[in-house]
């Protein structure tokens, strides 16, 4: 799918410990004009895997925060146009064709989102907020950034008008519960030092009222409960994270490491 008659894309990756994805990943993105994996020292076979790419450029840096390592990556690109993939995230073949005719495009804009179907245990997950799920993932180099001052959970700024294509991606980010929340206990650590670095102070209120709003939130309000089992324990785990990302920032901010 790859031709000189539209502006090239750049396909780029952040990895780290991603076997379980990292071969589908790289085959689903073959129509691009080159891929590049920022990988963060991977020891879960990643970066062999990687490597049987021939035309897959890989590069090697220590992971800080994941505004960082992604800013990084845009760095690397070598044309216009990025498209930004998670490693647990697939393109349809009707995406794939969308985002090639959107670069044809002489009017096109400077980023675009796209919705994504969640699944996880092999089911989709439609509710819980996760039903208006989107993301920018298809930029100009030279028209957007990660803010800084996020080191999770990052933004896209971008200059100029942003569209949501129609097609979707299919996201798979957990594998079972404990994966899910060891990536939430991941995001909680980053999230206390983002709290610390902006001089937060957690008193009650964050140990206590924003867990339950969170967990409120997600399974009535978001409508989480229609997920069955999987919506329940999903919504007590983002009400935990939301706990964890304070006791954390009172151990950074009492000069300890946060713990588990």
């Amino acid at each position: 799918m790859k031709t000189q008659n539209r502006p090239k894309i750049s396909a780029l990756i952040i990895t780290y410990n991603e076997i379980l994805h990292i071969r589908e990943v790289l085959q689903n993105l073959s129509f691009a004009d080159e891929v590049i994996v920022v990988d963060s020292f991977s020891t879960d076979g990643t970066v062999e895997v990687i490597k049987e790419f021939k035309e897959v450029k890989l590069v090697q840096r220590k992971f800080k925060n994941f505004t960082d390592q992604r800013n990084f990556a845009c760095t690397l690109a070598s044309y216009s146009w990025v498209l930004f993939i998670d490693a647990d995230e697939r393109m349809s073949q009707k995406l794939i064709g969308e985002v090639l005719e959107v670069v044809s495009d002489p009017n096109a804009v400077s980023a675009y989102f796209m919705k994504r179907i969640i699944f996880f245990n092999g089911k989709q997950l439609r509710f819980g907020g996760r039903q208006k799920d989107k993301i920018h993932r298809l930029f100009q180099k030279d028209k957007a950034f990660y803010r800084l001052g996020l080191l999770v959970h990052e933004k896209l700024e971008v200059t100029g008008l942003t569209k949501v294509l129609n097609n979707p991606l299919v996201h798979f980010p957990y594998q079972n519960f404990a994966h899910y929340e060891s990536k939430r206990k991941h995001y909680a650590k980053l999230k206390a030092q983002e709290l610390f670095d902006k001089k937060v102070n957690p008193f009650s209120f964050h140990f206590y009222v924003k867990p339950i709003f969170k967990f409120f939130q997600h399974y009535l309000l978001k409508l989480g409960f229609l997920d069955g089992h999987s919506g329940l324990v999903l919504s007590w785990l983002n009400a935990k994270y939301v706990y964890k990302r304070y006791v954390y920032l009172k151990e950074i901010k009492d000069g300890n490491p946060p713990g588990n």
